[in-house]
Order: structure tokens, then sequence, then C-alpha cells
């Protein structure tokens, strides 16, 4: 009984003296960010210019992309595969993290109240963003640490439930909503993202694939450009010789 109540008051005193942001401000496993993982799994791939096996990769996660974004994401991403344009599949997921950054942070916003869930999802908001860091640290390392201290503001505003009323700490939503607008707007503009809404991924980006695809069509230095000239003028040619002898 006494080693019992012995431990009882260990407890107690480890709970009281361990700093509370230590309990509190863990993200703990996000259970990996399934579309950030893909990312970063793409470019190695690109990288080394192996267009199918990136393709093969963006499929794995293309459901849950079209099920929450919508079908503009996959449709400038396959496209600019298929055209083994490197960059643009780049830019194209990178704006897809952000849409995905966005989803997170709104939901945690809905699920405020839920500790674990809205903590949960967080996560793996952070571990999205953990993929983006390094662009964003290459161009404004200001700027990334300002976003990795939201991310952290953002985590303490969530509080704490505690453990049997040890190291409670109440919710914050006014907080969570700063650092979520900042969060978000920064992003919108560090990667040039007309909106965050579902239906608008990025018209720069289409505009940029009708250019390419009517670039390509009028390359005259591919052969098989020279296709359909070389057909018009056959058909042009047999027509005025049948005109010549049906004169005759």
């Amino acid at each position: 009984m006494k080693k019992w109540l012995f431990f009882c008051m260990a407890l107690i005193v480890v709970f009281n003296f361990t700093p509370h942001d230590a309990l509190a401000y863990s993200y703990g496993d996000p259970n990996e960010e399934a579309v950030a993982e893909a990312y970063k799994e793409m470019v190695a791939k690109l990288e080394n210019n192996r267009f199918d096996e990136a393709k093969a990769i963006y499929e794995t996660v293309q459901k849950e992309i079209d099920m929450h974004m919508g079908p503009e994401p996959s449709e400038v991403i396959l496209e600019a595969l298929e055209k083994k344009d490197k960059q643009l599949v780049i830019d194209s997921m990178r704006k897809v993290l952000v849409l995905n950054i966005a989803r997170r942070l709104e939901n945690v916003e809905k699920n405020f109240e839920k500790y674990d869930t809205s903590k949960r999802l967080l996560a793996k908001a952070f571990a999205t963003y953990e993929a983006l860091s390094p662009v964003v640290q290459e161009k404004n390392r200001e700027l990334d640490q300002k976003l990795k201290k939201e991310f952290d503001q953002a985590l303490q505003s969530l509080g704490n439930p505690g453990l049997f009323g040890v190291g409670k700490k109440e919710s914050n939503i006014e907080q969570f909503k700063k650092s979520k607008e900042t969060i978000l707007s920064s992003l919108q503009k560090e990667f040039k993202l007309k909106s965050l809404e579902v239906g608008h991924f990025s018209e720069s980006d289409l505009e940029r694939l009708a250019s390419a695809k009517k670039k390509e069509w009028t390359d005259l230095s591919k052969v098989k450009n020279w296709i359909p000239l070389i057909v018009i003028v056959v058909i042009i040619g047999a027509v005025v010789v049948y005109a010549v002898r049906k004169k005759k």
C-alpha cells in the first residue's frame, strides 16, 4: 500500500514540475501526410526525368486529391507529366500541398473543441508544410521561421485537457484564427494561388498548358508537325490536277 501511495505521489510531482509546454505542445505522430510524401517522392523521380514513375506515384494519391480539391489539379499535373514539363509538375504539386494545408486548418477550426482530432489535423498540416519548408526557406528564410512560429502558436491555441486535470490549459480559438490567417495568406502569396477554394486551382497553369499545346502543333522543327501540311498540300495538288484535266 505504501509503495502504491509513493508511486502516485511521484506521478503528481512529475506532472507538476515537468514544463507544461513539453506535455502540451509536441505534435506527436502525424501518421505522415500521404500527399506530402508523394510530392517528395515525385520530385526525386523527376530530378532523374523518370516521368512514368512520378506519374505512378501521383496516381496513389489522385483519388484523395480529386475528392477534396476537385478535378483541376489532376488535369494539370497529369497533362504536365505527359508533356514532360518537370517544373510545371513540381509547381503544381506545391500548390496542391498549400491547398491541403488550407483544408486541414479549416477542419481544425471546425473541430476546435475536439482536442485529439484538432491536434491530429494540425499535425498533418504541419507535416505538409515541412515538405514545402525547404522551398520557402530558400527564397525567404525569415518567412519560413515566421510560418513555423505560427504553427507553434496554432498548436498552443488548442490548449490542453491535461491528465486528470493536471496540466490543463484553456483553448483560444481567436489565437488559432489569427495564426491560420497568417499561414494561409502567406502561402497563397508565396506559391501564387489565385484562391484557396476548390475549383480555383491555377488559371495560369491551364493557360500555360494550352499555350504549350498550341506551340507544339506549330513547331515545324518536329517532323510529325509537317505531316498535316504535307497532307494539305497533296490534297490541294490533287484538286488542281483534277480540275485541269476536267477542263481539257
